[in-house]
């Protein structure tokens, strides 16, 4: 007679490794398809329920219906993935970066999760050694990528009248660039097989990535400070703004809500000013450090933080060397983790993070404006363009000078053994 009892492999396996393999090998097109789907569906109804509580707070619901607060929910969260939405006619194309970065935070999270519980399958998580690769992180990439963009462009076909037009292309576009950035390193990076692609990178390539991040977070830390400071400076103006808003106190906290996820767009302006082109905030104005020509502007709080209309401060020319400066120090302070004795590779790895930093500072620079409003708010942006070739400079130079200070300096005061092992 057949013997209805399992394999002896499988009975003498304990009871945590059976609890793993249920962890680590569930259904992979099932579990990454309807995380997509979940990521999407998350910040979606946070807005929804955003857009509900904004209508009750601004007039008690006397006005229209909860479908139009849901629809206007979900135009807010349709510009998070680059939709634009038409308002009284005008296009309205500026992304609030902080809803996009929100969106991005939660694609990571549930795909991290997605990695951990599809981890099993493939020969990549038993059989590394024999060289065989397998296609689990691109197949549920590619699932989650479905999911997740399905979602927003039917959100954008259901949410879309005449009067709005959001963009259902380019929600489809965003949704796939998001997956693509964030999902995928996140399901590698959960699955374990980030660790173990990376491990084979060379020292140069991962030191000079390691500079390009610190180049990027200190200089991100550099133009927040000076927006605050100079938001700070001019506090009562923002003040006044907000004490002339009609609506009661609901129509303040929406305004609040929205200068909040507008922060890192403002974070990028002050960077564009502190880079030195600067940036626009209307046809026919600029703002750098050295003039500053301003025209009409809306009543909104962070717009207080620009400076008056005029000839620079005496000492805005010094602002310009905060950005090989802060190159020089990154570099140097990342040469202590990855150190070496040689001047070409502390030469190669300082210049190497400084220019990428300086190109991923350009890109996400370019995401930073758009349109507004009516007339010359057409036109409110950072020069991407040139904060990017500003950037590649400054970055590049400081990085070069921070990695050769830093490597003569070993030189002088590392062992030579641990110094040529190190590199």
């Amino acid at each position: 007679m057949t013997s209805v009892l399992p394999p002896a492999t499988t009975r003498n396996r304990s009871a945590d490794q059976v609890r793993h393999d249920l962890e680590t090998r569930r259904p992979l097109a099932l579990v990454a398809t309807g995380a997509g789907v979940v990521a999407a569906l998350a910040t979606l109804t946070v807005c929804l329920a955003v857009g509900v509580a904004g209508w009750y707070l601004t007039d008690g619901g006397a006005h229209g219906a909860p479908r139009d607060a849901l629809r206007v929910g979900a135009l807010g969260w349709l510009t998070a993935h680059g939709s634009g939405v038409r308002v009284e006619g005008v296009l309205v194309t500026a992304v609030p970066l902080g809803l996009t970065l929100l969106c991005a935070w939660t694609v990571w999270r549930l795909a991290l999760r997605v990695g951990t519980s599809v981890s099993g399958h493939g020969p990549d998580a038993t059989d590394l050694a024999d060289g065989r690769r397998d296609l689990v992180v691109p197949t549920a990439t590619l699932l989650f990528t479905v999911g997740y963009a399905a979602t927003a462009v039917v959100t954008a076909a259901l949410a879309a009248t005449p009067a709005t037009q959001p963009s259902a292309p380019r929600v489809g576009a965003w949704s796939v660039l998001l997956c693509l950035l964030v999902a995928m390193p996140a399901i590698a990076a959960g699955s374990g097989r980030a660790a173990v692609w990376t491990a084979g990178l060379p020292v140069t390539l991962r030191a000079s990535l390691h500079v390009a991040r610190r180049v990027l977070l200190a200089w991100g830390a550099l133009a927040a400070a000076f927006l605050l400071v100079s938001l700070a400076l001019d506090l009562s103006t923002a003040a006044n703004v907000m004490s002339q808003l009609g609506g009661g106190g609901g129509a303040v906290a929406l305004v609040l809500l929205l200068s909040v996820l507008l922060v890192p767009n403002a974070l990028l302006f002050s960077s564009a000013y502190l880079a030195g082109p600067g940036f626009t905030v209307g046809t026919g104005t600029l703002v750098t450090s050295g003039s500053v020509v301003l025209g009409p502007l809306p009543a909104f709080p962070l717009l207080a933080a620009l400076p008056d209309a005029g000839s620079g401060p005496a000492w805005g020319g010094w602002l310009l060397l905060l950005a090989p400066l802060v190159a020089l120090l990154a570099a140097a302070r990342s040469q202590w983790v990855w150190p070496t004795a040689y001047y070409v590779e502390g030469a190669v790895r300082g210049a190497a993070g400084g220019v990428t930093a300086g190109v991923l500072l350009g890109l996400t620079t370019a995401l930073a404006g758009g349109a507004v409003g009516p007339g010359r708010m057409r036109d409110v942006a950072p020069y991407s363009f040139e904060v990017a070739l500003h950037a590649v400079t400054a970055f590049g130079l400081g990085g070069l000078v921070g990695g050769l200070a830093v490597t003569w300096w070993q030189r002088r005061t590392m062992p030579v053994e641990v110094s040529l092992d190190q590199s």
